[in-house]
């Protein structure tokens, strides 16, 4: 475990996945889900090569099949440590035989968290090393406890999400199969989207022409968390219903829809690098913001 503070945060990483373990203000409170078993072990998995699920479990490079595990390889990887300071640490994945036999590409993944007073801010950089174009997608999966610390004993029910602007387009849903249904009519009203548990019976609301790349998430008049995510395309919420967190996801691509069967390069927003070609994708939660 790495250990990260600054004076308003305290934060554990594990080197598996380079994912987040704990978030913990001056109170003591711990911000992030727990990983209990019962429900689900992810707290905030990165996801990478791909997001969700891929048609028939199988991605397509240069018109080969690939078995692509569901969102990739890298949250199961462990990661090498290559630099930590008291307020930030930097983890790095490579490929390997294991990586290549279902992404048959060179790469480099480097993960940097970095603190900032109450700003927890995540950098994955995506460098292909190879000698030949890499297509590649990525997206975050935080767990935020639901009910989040210091909401005064207010219910799930009193909880919601505030966007940046209004959000009137149709959502997409996640089939059986993992994959992207139709479109749906959304339930946001207007810029806000009040939370309960019957949202997600059938799986993730997926976000796929959001106006937004920022909102808020908590109980009005209590300590919440602003969550941006400039530069990423998709926005993904989920939870299994019954259970004590609220996953928002921002994405830079997301499973197959229904009925694609194209080359992973042909899948909307992943982005293809060039030899020697970085990108970054990034994200940020400022912890105990009111609203």
């Amino acid at each position: 475990m790495i250990t990260l503070r600054s004076t308003e945060l305290e934060v554990t990483i594990s080197e598996i996945g380079a994912e987040l373990q704990s978030i913990r203000d001056i109170q003591g409170h711990d911000w992030l889900w727990d990983g209990d078993e019962r429900w689900w072990t992810g707290r905030a998995p990165l996801l990478f090569p791909t997001v969700g699920m891929m048609a028939n479990g199988v991605a397509r490079f240069g018109g080969r099949e690939f078995a692509m595990p569901k969102h990739g390889f890298a949250r199961k990887k462990p990661f090498a440590v290559i630099e930590t300071l008291d307020h930030s640490a930097t983890f790095r994945l490579e490929d390997s035989d294991d990586t290549r036999a279902v992404y048959p590409f060179t790469f480099r993944l480097d993960v940097t968290h970095r603190l900032d007073g109450a700003v927890l801010e995540t950098v994955a950089t995506v460098t292909n090393i190879g000698d030949a174009p890499m297509p590649a997608g990525f997206g975050f999966h935080p767990a935020l406890r639901w009910p989040l610390p210091g909401t005064g004993g207010n219910s799930k029910t009193q909880h919601l999400l505030r966007f940046d602007a209004e959000e009137p387009e149709p959502i997409r849903g996640v089939t059986p199969d993992g994959l992207i249904g139709p479109p749906a009519r959304t339930p946001i009203d207007g810029d806000e989207l009040q939370l309960h548990d019957s949202l997600f019976e059938h799986d993730a609301l997926v976000l796929d022409r959001p106006n937004s790349r920022g909102l808020w998430y908590g109980v009005p008049e209590h300590p919440g968390v602003r969550v941006d995510f400039a530069g990423l395309n998709y926005l993904g919420i989920w939870m299994k219903p019954g259970a004590g967190y609220l996953c928002i996801e921002p994405w830079a691509s997301h499973a197959d829809d229904e009925g694609f069967h194209g080359e992973f390069a042909e899948k909307p927003c992943v982005v293809t690098l060039a030899p020697g070609e970085t990108h970054d994708f990034a994200m940020a939660m400022t912890f105990g913001v009111p609203f």
